[in-house]
């Protein structure tokens, strides 16, 4: 892909997966393959991470051309050339759909595990056989008991009870009442591995087979010891953040526990998400992520980023309640409590969707000059072909009209009459302007097509070539040129040649009858910074300055071409070149009293070395 995105070469692969033909997916933006399509936010976000990381990956849906989705790992990588010039990206598409819907079964199976889990906040979660012979143990119940799962797997679950629980025979009856009842529930004291004691939550629940046939029990713990201490700094943390924020409109800002449930809400976050306190409190936060996040994982990996590194921090889209979707950034906070525990997160989310808009709108006004600057292009190799047709195919004829006009001139002219010697004159001149102009033509159709090296320009230098390449014209007119010491300012020599001649050959060609041209080139003083401003005034018979704008035009003559020879194209190739160099140029001019040409160049020009 170019720097901006478009595609310009695909493989048949490609082809296959997003069903486009690899001609249609030349110059196709890779956005066309985002879901929704046209996404170029998300597609330029991606982009610039890449050009920050030097490679992106991501998973996600993606549209083929039939509108169906498949689920596909996305590689960017930057491509620089030699010099280490940065050129675009190659982009690699892998179809995962089938991996996907493994693993979208298997985290469906996960899923309905996690929930039943997380209903009881905090809780170790094990096993135990018919007898109470432990079977499983979870890493909540090595944090609260203090048990590896080596040590406790196969012992007996009342190792956690107290002497005087075990001499009431207590774990007895607690089973016996759970497959009675189907479940037993109290709080009270239990023992960890290092013979403290610690105010437990315990549900035992008697598990029964399709048979149902009694194959064990599950069992649920947790401290509220720490619950306690937690919840009291948590309410402390709450009041204090609560009063910091509540009056904030701007952020949505609140508070998750460590599952990620929202446990506050104010009021940015009403205004930007859409829910009140009553309805969203309680509810995961990827309740606000799209779907296509939400299979991703993505939720629970920001979570895991925010307490491994202390801060999750991105921009994305995000859905409100009416289901809308807002281009948000977002910060989530890993916050521990007094003691270094974990408690939960900080989540603080701004709309960005209005300044999103307005850099799509101007990615838009910039892809719009793209297809001009396009189309421009293509007209201007119309052009140069045009320019190729008129050097070869239209030369040829005037060429042979020359030559044998030149042959009735040296073999037959006094064979003809007054009147057909003067008509040869006219074929001569004729076929001299044909060729002049074509020439012309070609000259400036062909500039556009120029890429040459800038250099310093000595101006007082080149002005002295153009003197000499002149003299012949100058001594003839009697002309006197009157310039001052020019700066050097960069561009390429030969299109800055061509400029001053054009000029002051010009101011010779127009001069008045009787009168030896006077020709000033001059530096005028108020130019710009870093602009240079250079007046070519002349004596010469000037023109109605209503028309200052019009003899910039190709193919303009304001008189006879009888009066004075040309092709009507040296003042339209003047303007190209000096817009070539990044400059202006503009006329005054009173009739029978000369012209002023006002032209202004940068001192150095704003490419890399060449234009």
């Amino acid at each position: 892909m170019d720097l901006d995105g478009y595609i310009t070469y695909a493989n048949p692969a490609a082809a296959t997966l997003t069903q486009y033909s690899v001609q249609e997916l030349a110059n196709l933006h890779v956005s066309h393959l985002y879901n929704p399509t046209g996404d170029t936010i998300k597609a330029h976000y991606e982009l610039s991470l890449t050009k920050k990381a030097g490679h992106f990956r991501t998973e996600g849906w993606r549209t083929k051309k039939d509108q169906t989705y498949c689920w596909c790992e996305i590689i960017y990588s930057c491509l620089y050339n030699e010099e280490k010039g940065f050129l675009g990206y190659s982009c690699t598409l892998i179809d995962r759909s089938a991996q996907m819907q493994e693993a979208h079964q298997l985290r469906q199976q996960e899923d309905r595990y996690r929930l039943m889990v997380e209903g009881v906040r905090d809780y170790a979660i094990f096993m135990l056989d018919p007898e109470g012979y432990i079977l499983t143990w979870n890493e909540g119940a090595k944090r609260i008991k203090g048990y590896a799962a080596s040590e406790i797997i196969g012992k007996h679950f009342t190792t956690f009870y107290t002497a005087q629980d075990l001499a009431d025979e207590k774990p007895v009856r607690e089973l016996a009442i759970a497959i009675q009842t189907g479940k037993y529930e109290e709080e009270g004291w239990r023992v960890k591995k290092n013979g403290s004691v610690f105010w437990a939550n315990v549900v035992i629940t008697a598990l029964f087979n399709d048979q149902n046939q009694h194959i064990g029990f599950s069992k649920v713990t947790r401290d509220l010891t720490e619950r306690r201490q937690t919840h009291e700094a948590l309410r402390q943390s709450e009041e204090q953040y609560r009063s910091l924020v509540e009056q904030v409109s701007d952020y949505g800002i609140f508070m998750m526990d460590e599952k990620g449930r929202v446990i506050n809400w104010n009021e940015g976050a009403k205004r930007i998400n859409g829910y009140l306190a009553a309805e969203i409190i309680g509810k995961y936060f990827s309740i606000f992520y799209p779907q296509e996040a939400i299979l991703n994982g993505k939720p629970a990996h920001e979570l895991t980023v925010a307490l491994e590194t202390g801060k999750y921090e991105e921009e994305g889209w995000r859905v409100r309640k009416d289901g809308s979707l807002f281009w948000a950034s977002i910060v989530i906070t890993a916050i521990y409590n007094s003691e270094g525990v974990h408690i939960g997160f900080s989540k603080v989310t701004r709309d960005l969707t209005e300044r999103k808009q307005a850099e799509q709108s101007l990615r838009e006004s910039y892809d719009r000059y793209r297809l001009l600057t396009v189309e421009l292009q293509r007209s201007n190799e119309d052009l140069q072909r045009f320019a190729h047709v008129a050097s070869h195919d239209l030369k040829e004829p005037a060429r042979k009209i020359k030559l044998f006009s030149n042959r009735l001139q040296d073999e037959y002219i006094s064979m003809l009459p007054e009147k057909g010697q003067l008509f040869v004159a006219k074929i001569q001149q004729a076929a001299d302007r044909m060729l002049s102009m074509i020439q012309g033509i070609l000259t400036y159709s062909s500039l556009n097509a120029l890429s040459q090296l800038l250099e310093i320009i000595d101006l007082n230098t080149l002005l002295e070539q153009i003197e000499t390449d002149l003299e012949v014209l100058i001594l003839d007119k009697q002309a006197h040129i009157d310039k001052q010491r020019l700066p050097p300012i960069e561009g390429v020599p030969v299109l800055i040649y061509q400029l001053f001649y054009n000029l002051i050959n010009n101011s010779l060609k127009f001069s008045k009858v009787g009168e030896p041209p006077l020709i000033k080139i001059f530096m005028a003083s108020e130019a710009a910074e870093n602009f240079v401003k250079i007046t070519v005034t002349d004596n010469g018979i000037g023109f109605d300055n209503q028309y200052a704008s019009k003899i910039f035009e190709t193919f303009t003559r304001l008189h006879a071409k009888d009066a004075y020879e040309g092709t009507g194209l040296g003042l339209a190739l003047c303007k190209k070149i000096v817009e070539r160099h990044q400059g202006t140029i503009t006329v005054q001019s009173v009739i029978n009293q000369g012209s002023t040409f006002i032209i202004t160049l940068p001192r150095k020009q704003n490419w890399p070395n060449y234009i």
